[in-house]
C-alpha cells in the first residue's frame, strides 16, 4: 500500500491530506482564527454544579461554558491495560469504583485544571476531563496515575512485555506518573523512549509552573500545530513521503522529526511544483465530492449520506448494477463494495456519533456476516474509535464512531440561508397561494386602494403566466388593483405585500 501525507499551507489556513493508493482517506483543516482546542489544558473555574446531570459547567475562557461530567473527574484508578492508544479493561483488574456524586467532587467557584477532549460542536460547549494526558511520539503521559499500559494494536506479546519493561526502567525513580505506550513505539529502541520520557517530563513541569501563576480561562498547555501533529500522529515507517508546499513549514517539520523521529526526517520534502500539491493528487475534487450527499460506487450503485443532529444515516442502493448471476449475488456484491466505501467516507468526512447503515436486504446469513466483516476490516485503518453491532431485525447496521471535532461538512459549510437547512424549498406554486392568502389578510386588516407584491422572478412569472385568471378574480373580489414586481434579490420563499 502506497501512503503519502500532503501538507498545504496558506497564511490563514493549513490543510493535511492522507492519500492511500492515490485516493484521499483523511483531511484535517486548521484555520488561524478557529484552531481546535482538543488536547489543550486550561485553568478553569466551576461556574455551576448540576447534581441532576452529575456534571458541572466550567469557564475556560471560551465563548460557551464547557461541560465536565463526574465520570471524567480524576480519582484513584484501578489497574488497567491500554487498548488502541486509549485504555481498555484488564481481566485481572477490579471493577471501577462507582462514580461519587458530583457535589462530592466539585463546588461552585472552585478552580480546576482541565483538558479539552471534544471541541465545541454546534450549540454544545467543549467536553472536558481532569484526567490529564500529554502525548509524544511514542508515549502518552498520565500525570495523575502510576501505571504503564501498552496499545492493544501491538499484538506481539514479547514486544508488549519489552516495551512495558523499558518504560518502567526508564521512568525516574519514584516517578508518580504513568504512561501509555503508543502503537508507533513498536520496535523502537530504549533511546527513543528515553527521549520521549524526558520530553514529557519537561512539558508537564512547565504546565505545573504555568498553572500556579495563570489566571482563570488561560490555556496552560496547547497542543502542537496541525502540521506537527500530523507528523507526530500520522507518520509511520510505511508512509512513503510527506510533501509540504511551504519551505518554512517543511524546515520546521524536518527539525521536529530529526529531534523526535530520527530516521523519518528524510521522508519530509518540500514540494515546489507549479501545480498546487492538492490539485496534483486530485484532492480538491475529492473534497468537493465529500460535501455531496450521494456517493457513486464503481459497480453503479450509490451511497446516500444524511448527517443530522441526532445521527448519520447511510442508505445503500444498487443503482444500475445488475450483477452476473441473480439478484442475491447483485445485492451481495454491491453491499461488499458499499461496506468499504462507507468506512472510507466516515473517515474522510469525519462523521461521528451514532451511524445507521441501511444495506440492501440480504437473505443469506453468510452474506450478511461477510459484509459485516468487510466493514469491520475496513474500519481498522480509522484512527477514531469505532464500535460496530450486528444486523438488527430490520436489517440495519448500527455503529458508533468517536467524534472529537466537527465533521468536514460542518467545518466547510453553513446552514443554507434560503431553505434554513431543510434541504428543500417551497415550490413556486406553494408560495403563490401563500401570497394570495396574505393579500386577503392585509386588505381585511388595513385600508388601501392598491397593492404591490414583490417576490422572486420565478414566483412572479408563475403568477402572471399561470394564475392571471385567479389574480383577476381576486381583484374583483377585493375591489383592489394588484401589481406584481419581480426582484432578483428575493429568494424563492420570500415576498412582501405592500399597501399603496
Amino acid at each position: 500500500m502506497s501512503e503519502e501525507i500532503l501538507v498545504n499551507v496558506t497564511p490563514r489556513e493549513t490543510r493535511v491530506a492522507v492519500v492511500e493508493n492515490g485516493m484521499l482517506q483523511e483531511l484535517h483543516i486548521e484555520r488561524g482564527w478557529s484552531r481546535g482546542v482538543v488536547g489543550n489544558i486550561y485553568k478553569g473555574k466551576v461556574q455551576r454544579v448540576m447534581p441532576g446531570m452529575q456534571a458541572a459547567f466550567v469557564d475556560i475562557g471560551l465563548e460557551r461554558a464547557a461541560f465536565l461530567h463526574a465520570s471524567d473527574i480524576a480519582r484513584p484508578p484501578p489497574a488497567v491495560e491500554a487498548g488502541g492508544d486509549g485504555v481498555a479493561g484488564d481481566p485481572e483488574a477490579s471493577q471501577p469504583a462507582p462514580v461519587p456524586p458530583v457535589t462530592d467532587l466539585l463546588r461552585d467557584g472552585q478552580d480546576v485544571v482541565v483538558q479539552v477532549v471534544k471541541d465545541p460542536i454546534g450549540t454544545k460547549g467543549a467536553r472536558l476531563t481532569t484526567q490529564i494526558s500529554i502525548p509524544s511520539r511514542y508515549l502518552v503521559l498520565l500525570p495523575q496515575t502510576r501505571m504503564v499500559g501498552v496499545s492493544a494494536r501491538i499484538e506481539d506479546e514479547a514486544e508488549r512485555a519489552r516495551l512495558k519493561s523499558l518504560v518502567a526502567e526508564l521512568s525516574p525513580p519514584g516517578d508518580p506518573r504513568g504512561y501509555i505506550v503508543r502503537t508507533n513505539a513498536e520496535g523502537q529502541p530504549a533511546e527513543a523512549l528515553a527521549e520521549d520520557i524526558a520530553y514529557l517530563g519537561r512539558a508537564w513541569a512547565l504546565v505545573e509552573r504555568t498553572v500556579a501563576d495563570a489566571r482563570v480561562g488561560t490555556a496552560v498547555y496547547e497542543d502542537l500545530t496541525l502540521p506537527m501533529r500530523a507528523v507526530r500522529d500520522l507518520m509511520r515507517r510505511d508512509v512513503e513521503k510527506v510533501k509540504v508546499d511551504s519551505r518554512e513549514t517543511c524546515e520546521r517539520l524536518r527539525t521536529f522529526a530529526a529531534q523526535y523521529m530520527p530516521g523519518l526526517a528524510e521522508k519530509i520534502e518540500h514540494y515546489a511544483g507549479e501545480r498546487p500539491v492538492f490539485d496534483l493528487y486530485g484532492v480538491e475534487d475529492e473534497i468537493q465530492r465529500a460535501l455531496e450527499k450521494e456517493v457513486p460506487l464503481k459497480s453503479g450503485g450509490t451511497l446516500v449520506i444524511d448527517q443530522t443532529e441526532a445521527m448519520t444515516t447511510v442508505d445503500v442502493n444498487t443503482g444500475s448494477f445488475l450483477g452476473q448471476r441473480n439478484l442475491e449475488e447483485t445485492v451481495y456484491r454491491t453491499n461488499l463494495e458499499a461496506a468499504q466505501a462507507v468506512a472510507r467516507q466516515l473517515r474522510l468526512r469525519n462523521l461521528g456519533g451514532i451511524i445507521i447503515i441501511d444495506f440492501i436486504d440480504m437473505h443469506d446469513a453468510e452474506h450478511r456476516r461477510q459484509v459485516l466483516r468487510t466493514l469491520e476490516k475496513s474500519l481498522l485503518k480509522d484512527h477514531a474509535k469505532t464500535t460496530v453491532y450486528d444486523f438488527s431485525p430490520l436489517g440495519l447496521v448500527e455503529m458508533t464512531r468517536k467524534r472529537t471535532v466537527e465533521s468536514l461538512e460542518r467545518q466547510l459549510s453553513e446552514r443554507c440561508h434560503e431553505c434554513g437547512g431543510r434541504g428543500m424549498l417551497k415550490t413556486a406554486e406553494t408560495v403563490t397561494y401563500e401570497i394570495f392568502r396574505e393579500i386577503v389578510r392585509a386588505v381585511r386588516q388595513f385600508e388601501s386602494a392598491r397593492l404591490l407584491v414583490i417576490a422572486s422572478p420565478k414566483v412572479v412569472t408563475r403568477i402572471t403566466d399561470e394564475e392571471s385568471a385567479a389574480v383577476a378574480e381576486l381583484e374583483e373580489f377585493l375591489g383592489k388593483s394588484i401589481r406584481f414586481q419581480a426582484d432578483e434579490q428575493y429568494m424563492q420563499e420570500q415576498f412582501d405585500v405592500v399597501l399603496l
